[in-house]
């Protein structure tokens, strides 16, 4: 099973824990291919050092997730989408990155991909939702 995530899933999962931390336990013991295109990662480590500005151990912590996603996960060269697919087209990299890296589902927790689930046969789930449903007999 092939998986993009959004970035809220990736840099609060880490610091978090919760539903995120146990996706990214998923991915670490091989439960799904974590699929990402360069713009993706790039958004990951912004988002990352933001949450992380000032708590040097949180940041230590970010900077090794990013390593090993960098290193573990399927990186693609996504091309940029011939139209726009969400409200926010900020948030089309994920689906190029879907279609390029042929991964059935995008989880995120924001409304702009949520509303487009389906769009060329490309599932958007909450992280509950991937964790009850396409991850639960992964990861008993």
């Amino acid at each position: 099973m092939r998986v993009v995530l959004d970035t809220n899933v990736v840099v609060s999962g880490l610091p978090f824990g919760g539903v995120p931390g146990r996706i990214l336990t998923a991915w670490t013991s091989g439960a799904f291919v974590l699929v990402l295109s360069p713009p993706v990662l790039d958004e990951y480590r912004r988002v990352g050092r933001e949450l992380a500005k000032g708590r040097a151990p949180l940041n230590a912590a970010l900077d090794a997730l990013l390593a090993l996603v960098a290193v573990r996960a399927t990186m693609i060269d996504a091309p940029r989408l011939a139209a726009p697919v969400c409200a926010d087209p900020d948030a089309d990299m994920f689906f190029a990155a879907a279609i390029a890296g042929e991964a059935g589902y995008v989880v995120s927790g924001d409304k702009h991909l949520l509303g487009v689930t389906g769009w060329n046969e490309i599932t958007v789930l909450r992280p509950r939702a991937l964790l009850d449903g396409p991850l639960a007999s992964r990861t008993r």
